[in-house]
């Protein structure tokens, strides 16, 4: 009985225990050990810190870009040959910019002559960032370059407008524009400011479109059609009294080469007649009776005609060859 009662005793101790262990099926692990785990792969972590450290210290500068090399926001240097640069890796960071030219296209703005004319223009300005330090202190960023390039630029034409009659700036005679010098001035003065201010380059300033207020169309349209009637009444005036000139030269040329032909017709005329007269006078002297009969036959041709009547007596001589041959 003894031995019964302390093997079931036994059992039931077994089962308690095991019934304990299921109701932890986690039982609690071991603590990571750091130190273990970084002997194991120092080498290989201190490795793969230096490669990224010295990929971080890498930076590639295209053809078409500067770099700005900043400590802290402050700027260190300026990188403008393309290639493969080195920083300070996490203390030194880089900005780009993009060092080819840009076109700015203002929006349209009304400007007054000194001629007291209204002129809507519009203009555009090429431009390039030559000095990325000076830029990056004066403007940060694009737009706010391109907000201080129109406030240079407007205020440059608007000056420049000024000072110029309509006709200077729009005209048929080439001679009277001085848009292009005016421009070219513009563009010199402003680009020297901004490389001064921002650091930027102003390389040309050019109208794209220049147009009148409606309100001001039909009255410079009316001066421009007066202006072309008077130069083409000019014109005409001009032409009439070139070819009254010509007609008149004409007209005494004409004169002078019939008054030559006629003198050299009369004297080839004369010429002719005081030969016929010397055969004339040869010819009668040698046969009287021919001659005679040849003037007759040429009196003859002259008097008479189909239309022409003539009353001779019988005894005439002229009747007595027509009807007697003698």
């Amino acid at each position: 009985m003894h031995d019964h009662s302390h093997s079931h005793s036994h059992t039931h101790s077994h089962n308690q225990e095991h019934s304990h262990n299921h109701g932890h099926s986690h039982p609690d692990r071991e603590p990571i050990n750091w130190h273990s785990l970084w002997s194991r792969h120092q080498n290989w972590l201190i490795g793969l810190v230096a490669v990224t450290l010295a990929w971080s210290a890498l930076f590639t500068v295209r053809e078409t870009e500067f770099a700005l090399v900043t400590q802290l926001g402050k700027p260190i240097r300026t990188v403008t040959d393309a290639g493969l640069n080195v920083k300070v890796p996490l203390l030194h960071q880089v900005t780009f910019f993009d060092r080819r030219l840009r076109v700015y296209n203002p929006p349209r703005s009304e400007f007054l002559t000194k001629d007291k004319k209204n002129l809507s223009i519009d203009t555009y300005a090429l431009w390039q960032i030559a000095d990325p330090q000076a830029f990056v202190q004066a403007v940060g960023n694009e737009p706010a370059a391109e907000m201080r390039l129109h406030d240079l630029v407007w205020a440059g034409l608007n000056a420049a407008i000024a000072e110029l009659d309509l006709e200077e700036i729009v005209s048929t005679k080439a001679a009277h524009v001085k848009t292009e010098a005016v421009l070219d001035d513009l563009a010199n003065r402003s680009g020297t400011a901004a490389l001064e201010r921002y650091g930027i380059r102003v390389l040309d300033v050019r109208l794209k479109r220049l147009n009148l207020p409606e309100q001001n169309k039909q009255s410079v349209y009316a001066r421009m059609r007066a202006e072309r009637e008077r130069i083409a009444r000019q014109y005409r005036a001009e032409g009439e009294e070139q070819a009254l000139r010509i007609r008149a030269e004409a007209d005494r040329k004409r004169e002078e080469i019939l008054a030559k032909a006629y003198k050299e017709a009369e004297t080839t005329k004369g010429a002719g007649d005081a030969a016929a007269a010397r055969i004339y006078g040869a010819a009668y002297s040698r046969n009287q009776s021919l001659y005679k009969l040849t003037r007759t036959l040429e009196a003859y041709r002259k008097a008479l005609d189909e239309d022409t009547t003539a009353i001779l007596s019988a005894d005439s001589e002229f009747l007595r060859l027509l009807t007697q041959g003698q």
